[in-house]
């Protein structure tokens, strides 16, 4: 089989997306396909490049400004004549079974899109993101956004869209009115074994903690994840476990968690790491007491199932249904809390730094989640039955 993946993020560009791509374009190239990604560029990342026995072309692109409507992104735009006619050949040259674009809004999957059109080839897109804001008016930009041009999008390639989760479902059914029979449920897929065999005392030395409480948060802060009732939730926690400490890993592009914790007089048991690389994340998951960053019910992101994967206890405030076919137990398959609930969230950190044997119990009942469902293998396998299905139906 020959495929060609999509995607504006990818590595070593750290990002959800850029880590999926990444992982099914090295499962199918060891499966013996023959695999292209296309991307921009990004660093100093080479224009060519073959890594784990697949090619990468890296197009020439422009970093647009750091917009609160893009949650303060450093987001890339490579949409010119030029880059599309580089698409329009590397596609041609490759001649896919099936292209899969990852992301519904990004220049390359409407680039994709053309090409896929023209050549009467079969799509498929993964919507990773709901075009969701918090605050009105950019939510209104982005909703109209959405119920034009992604909508005329959807219809005009008439992809196969991969639906994540529920809400996922419920988001792309009203926005952009794909068909059911067009809808194919895969949760994101993980490396289970990403956290296995690492240094936990390097860590906790070098952010002097020591044996203290760590509870971790990991992603990128904006709007969406902001950290706000995690760190209103702090004062309980700490006046029970004085020295506990919230480690935050990832970029911070949303600050009002860091002006609420000066307020309430926490800012000193907030340590931010900033952007840190994928391969240095593991020993920073090992250290922890408990993981949460998803909390504004939006759903669970890559980064949490990758926590659980490690057995780390994890709270996230996601309805059982998450997962379409997926029933969440809280305190057996997670802690759930409900979102914006500070004084549950806090008795819920209260109640996991009390009961070691808990965290433990409830650890590996995450591990077994993960392995039974999100484990890379077990996505990359649904993946191939689509490519199989949008090519015979194609055919």
């Amino acid at each position: 089989m020959r495929i060609a993946y999509l995607n504006n993020f990818f590595l070593p560009r750290p990002s959800g997306s850029s880590h999926l791509t990444a992982e099914l374009a090295a499962h199918f190239a060891g499966l013996g396909d023959e695999v292209l990604v296309i991307t921009s560029a990004y660093d100093d990342a080479p224009t060519h490049e073959v890594r784990d026995g697949y090619r990468v072309l890296r197009l020439p692109c422009l970093t647009l400004p750091k917009l609160d409507i893009a949650f303060n992104f450093d987001a890339t735009l490579t949409v010119s004549p030029a880059n599309l006619r580089r698409v329009f050949r590397a596609l041609d040259q490759l001649q896919p079974d099936v292209v899969h674009a990852h992301g519904q809004f990004f220049d390359l999957t409407f680039a994709a899109s053309l090409w896929a059109r023209r050549r009467r080839a079969p799509m498929v897109i993964s919507v990773h993101t709901r075009l969701e804001h918090p605050s009105p008016i950019p939510n209104a930009v982005l909703a109209t956004a959405d119920r034009t041009m992604i909508r005329m999008l959807t219809r005009w390639a008439d992809p196969y869209v991969v639906v994540m989760d529920q809400q996922m479902h419920d988001y792309i059914r009203t926005r952009y009115q794909v068909r059911d029979a067009r809808m194919v449920p895969i949760p994101v897929g993980v490396d289970v074994d990403r956290f296995a065999n690492t240094d936990v005392d390097s860590v906790r030395a070098r952010l002097g903690i020591d044996n203290a409480p760590l509870i971790l948060s990991v992603g990128h802060v904006i709007p969406i994840r902001n950290r706000l009732t995690l760190v209103e939730a702090l004062p309980a926690v700490l006046a029970v476990h004085p020295a506990a400490r919230l480690v935050i890993v990832g970029a911070v592009y949303d600050n009002r968690f860091l002006e609420r914790a000066r307020l309430l007089g926490v800012d000193h048991a907030i340590i931010c790491t900033g952007k840190v690389h994928k391969d240095e994340i593991p020993p920073y998951v090992t250290a922890a007491d408990l993981e949460t960053h998803d909390l504004e019910g939006i759903g669970l992101g890559t980064a949490s199932l990758e926590v659980m994967a490690a057995g780390i206890p994890t709270i996230a405030a996601v309805r059982p249904d998450n997962f379409l076919g997926i029933t969440l137990r809280s305190w057996r398959d997670l802690v759930l809390v409900e979102p914006g609930n500070t004084q549950q969230l806090a008795s819920s950190i209260l109640r996991l730094l009390a009961d070691p044997e808990l965290r433990r119990e409830l650890g590996e009942n995450q591990r077994k989640l993960v392995d039974a469902n999100f484990a890379m293998s077990v996505v990359a396998d649904a993946h191939h039955d689509l490519y199989l299905r949008a090519i015979s139906d194609h055919r």
